[in-house]
């Protein structure tokens, strides 16, 4: 449980039906089960304890009888379990008989939650054995003791506040107005759904997208346990597709017809963090609920998630492409819109034979297209200095004319030389100054010629350089449009890759893949032997880690705790636990001390759900304290 994770399961026991006894059995194996594999939060299915299909037999008192003295006996035999256990049996209350959830945790029942929607159609009658719920809580009687009843109960851990659970049942998902969406308004951060769904062709993907949807639109943790085999068949098959969704990922699934327990960790932190952002998400207001806390002890959860090495790019191939697509898309539609409101029929690129001019250029060649201008008006413009090697300078000349554009050749080591003698620079003396100076001049350059051609001049830094401000100030940081300003690094490659694949060209395709091959670096410095001698990754860090810190800090919010623990993880068989320590120290001193280079950038579209614009995304300023960040880290 700490850093926010929760391990919770979803399981479907082989129920026999009518048979309290056995079910009972057969439950606390499957609680049993769920608590090894380390799970606080464990959901069995609707009328689990008698079975979902006794139809009549639940107008037999001695069914409701047995039901309840079972429901007893699983609390007593599950004392010892550490978690909050919701399981599915018939109650009866003031008279009335109801479809409802018990709610267990360390031998007591803590509530007992009604179903409010009852089916009576195709299949279903269940207004013929049970009354709707209602949502105002009363006491109801079970074994001597009081307990609550009621459709509005929130259970809350008080080791850990943010863990807020609520139940509701099968039909009450389906539903025009599930009472989910009140429970979730009301603070609930984890909904479990006790269903009895049963199997026709094609229900389990839209039982599937409406959990998914459920847990992203509430912004939520849903767990839904339904019944499977064990079940009548008399006129039904239940298949026991349990899932666990977190805010419409679909982190855990069962296989359909084979009843058993499914697992997940949930992030409570970040549906937390999710839900603060939102502006349109009301703060939860618990009036009319009764809230029941409970105790779990706070162990530190042991993580079967996966994360993503690499979390702005898709791991499915075909979803990686049509991404790739969509995103040259937005970055074209913007520049198009930038160029037709200039009315410039010309767009000025540094062309370095490097990852970030490369898509710059192909994102101009698709919005020239797109507007009908001819690419010749795309004026790529190589500015060889002192780290200039042939290769890059050959990769950029080749893409210049394979690609239609018009190439330029600007030699900017006369005017940097006598602006170094100008300033009293020392041309031995490779410092920032060294490296600064030539990217400043040829920014200047750039700018110039787009007054010369009614041009604008497009910027090619990318959102990984932006985050840790690896870019010279007022030299390849500024631009007039800056059209991969919210595209990572790793999925600046993925793009360019994408394209070389799909252009047709092979020539084309061919001078793609070498920029891909090449070490990223500025070519500020000069080269040994004619090879690149500065690379970017030496000196900051792997970008790979670097696009990680970034998005689980800006998109999730995480602390540099949590960060570190969830990299050591993803990455343990790439770095050892020193080097991924060192680059998130540096990334957070960088991001923190360069903020004011991204305070005043240029116009750029956002492609995706993490942007550093200071118009949009990221409002922070320019002197914030690193001071609590780094100290987190430098206390492990």
């Amino acid at each position: 449980m700490k850093h926010g994770f929760v391990k919770v399961a979803a399981a479907t026991p082989e129920v026999v039906v009518a048979d309290c006894v056995e079910n009972a059995v057969r439950i606390v194996d499957n609680i049993r089960q769920m608590a090894l594999g380390g799970a606080k939060l464990m959901v069995l299915p609707e009328l689990c304890l008698t079975g979902y299909t006794c139809s009549d037999l639940f107008w037999q008192e001695r069914l409701l009888e047995e039901a309840k003295d079972q429901l007893g006996r699983i609390a007593k035999q599950t004392k010892d379990i550490d978690g909050l256990i919701f399981l599915g049996l018939p109650w009866e209350d003031q008279g009335k008989l109801y479809n409802a959830a018990a709610v267990l945790c360390r031998g007591e029942v803590l509530g007992i939650v009604p179903k409010k929607h009852l089916p009576n159609y195709n299949e279903f009658y269940e207004k013929r054995h049970f009354a709707e719920g209602r949502e105002a809580v009363h006491m109801t009687g079970f074994q001597g003791k009081e307990i609550p009843f009621g459709m509005n109960l929130l259970f809350r851990c008080r080791q850990m506040p943010h863990l807020v659970t609520a139940a509701e049942i099968c039909e009450d998902l389906w539903s025009p107005n599930p009472p989910g969406t009140a429970h979730a308004l009301a603070g609930a951060t984890v909904l479990v759904n006790l269903s009895a769904s049963d199997e026709v062709t094609g229900k389990d993907a839209y039982r599937r997208s409406l959990v998914s949807a459920s847990s992203a639109r509430l912004v939520c943790g849903y767990i839904y346990a339904t019944a499977g085999e064990g079940e009548s068949t008399t006129d039904l098959v239940f298949g026991g597709q349990n899932l666990i969704c977190e805010n419409g990922t679909l982190l855990s699934e069962s296989k359909r017809f084979e009843n058993g327990v499914i697992f997940a960790d949930l992030d409570i932190d970040r549906l937390i963090g999710e839900r603060r952002r939102m502006t349109t998400y009301p703060a939860g207001n618990p009036e009319g609920y009764q809230i029941v806390d409970f105790d779990l002890a706070l162990v530190e959860t042991r993580l079967d998630r996966k994360f993503p090495s690499q979390p702005f790019v898709p791991a499915d191939m075909e979803q990686r492409n049509e991404r790739c697509d969509e995103i040259l898309n937005i970055q074209a539609m913007g520049l198009k819109k930038r160029l037709a409101h200039t009315g410039c029929e010309c767009a000025v690129i540094g062309i370095s034979g490097g990852l970030d001019s490369t898509l710059a250029l192909l994102v101009a060649t698709r919005a020239f297209d797109k507007l009908g201008i001819d690419r010749s008006n795309i004026l790529c413009v190589t500015m060889p200095c002192f780290g200039t090697t042939d290769r890059t300078y050959q990769n950029a000349c080749e893409l210049t004319r394979t690609i239609g554009a018009t190439l330029k050749e600007v030699d900017i080591k006369d005017a940097v030389t006598l602006h170094f003698r100008d300033i009293g620079q020392d041309m031995e003396k490779h410092d920032v100054t060294f490296e600064n100076g030539q990217a400043r001049e040829r920014t200047q350059v750039l700018m110039d010629i787009a007054n010369q051609k009614n041009g604008l001049v497009v910027g090619t830094g990318d959102l990984s350089e932006l985050a840790l401000g690896w870019a010279t100030y007022n030299g390849d940081h500024m631009s007039m449009y800056a059209v991969n300003a919210s595209v990572p690094k790793t999925l600046v490659r993925h793009l360019v890759k994408y394209y070389a694949e799909t252009c047709g060209d092979d020539k084309l395709e061919h001078i793609l893949m070498d920029v891909l091959d090449t070490p990223v670096s500025p070519e500020l410095l000069p080269p040994k032997d004619g090879v690149i001698s500065q690379k970017t990754e030496d000196l900051v860090g792997p970008y790979e880690l670097h696009d990680f810190y970034l998005y689980y800090m800006i998109r999730m919010g995480y602390a540099p705790e949590k960060i570190y623990r969830i990299a050591r993880l993803t990455f343990r068989d790439l770095y050892d636990d020193e080097t991924i320590l060192k680059w998130l120290k540096k990334f957070y001193w960088r991001f923190f001390s360069q903020q004011f280079k991204r305070s005043c950038l240029p116009d750029g579209p956002k492609v995706g759900s993490v942007a550093v614009s200071p118009r949009g995304d990221l409002r922070m300023p320019s002197d914030a304290c690193v001071r609590i960040w780094i100290k987190q880290l430098e206390e492990m």
